[in-house]
């Protein structure tokens, strides 16, 4: 586990591509949750975790957890004032340098997430980009999500006709790397007069696309 930040109350861990962050009906041991719990449990056997929010199973980056409750609700209590930006990898060129895409999105019963006009049905998403580097057949572009709805990243960059590298639920065609390409590398927020700043790098393999445009 590659822990970004530890105190009494918090853990915020960098998460690899391809692991779950909690368990699922089909995996219920390999996750980021049950390593951050034995992390915890080795420094004492009654220490307990708390997860504040997840990552995709295939987006690599930042996860919180507190090692409390009552933390966690606080953190959860003010996430919509949550600075939360990644990085990722596109295929093409996106339409303008920067932009803020606003979609509603809905979830059908297979899990899919796509976007809907019907306002009553769909939950906004709100998604401000802009585009780092670019080469002939890519695009690295730098992502602030204002809300956070499921896959919303994926889907709307998909809607673009712009979909992640290595993401092909929603449409990519191209995995150089074998993995998605979509990282939480910065979270930002205040509590109680405190400011906490989370960064972890951008991926090394995201960055040698680019090398030779």
């Amino acid at each position: 586990m590659n822990i970004i930040y530890e105190d009494k109350e918090l853990l915020v861990v960098d998460k690899e591509s391809g692991l779950l962050t909690i368990a699922t009906d089909k995996e219920k041991n390999r996750t980021l949750y049950r390593e951050a719990s034995d992390y915890v449990k080795k420094q004492f056997a009654r220490n307990k975790i708390f997860i504040v929010h997840r990552l995709d199973k295939d987006t690599s980056g930042l996860v919180i957890f507190s090692k409390n409750q009552n933390k966690k609700i606080e953190i959860q209590n003010i996430w919509e004032n949550v600075t939360r930006e990644y990085i990722c990898v596109v295929e093409g060129k996106l339409p303008n340098k920067k932009g803020t895409l606003t979609n509603y999105l809905i979830e059908d019963k297979t899990h899919n997430v796509y976007i809907t006009k019907d306002k009553r049905r769909g939950k906004l998403a709100i998604t401000e980009y802009e585009v780092l580097e670019t080469s002939r057949a890519y695009s690295l572009v730098k992502i602030n999500i204002k809300t956070g709805r499921k896959n919303q990243i994926r889907v709307q960059l998909s809607n673009l006709g712009n979909p992640i590298l290595g993401d092909k639920k929603y449409g990519s065609k191209s995995n150089p790397i074998r993995r998605m390409c979509l990282h939480a590398y910065h979270i930002n927020f205040k509590l109680k007069n405190r400011e906490y700043d989370f960064i972890t790098p951008y991926p090394k393999e995201f960055i040698n696309m680019f090398k030779t445009k």
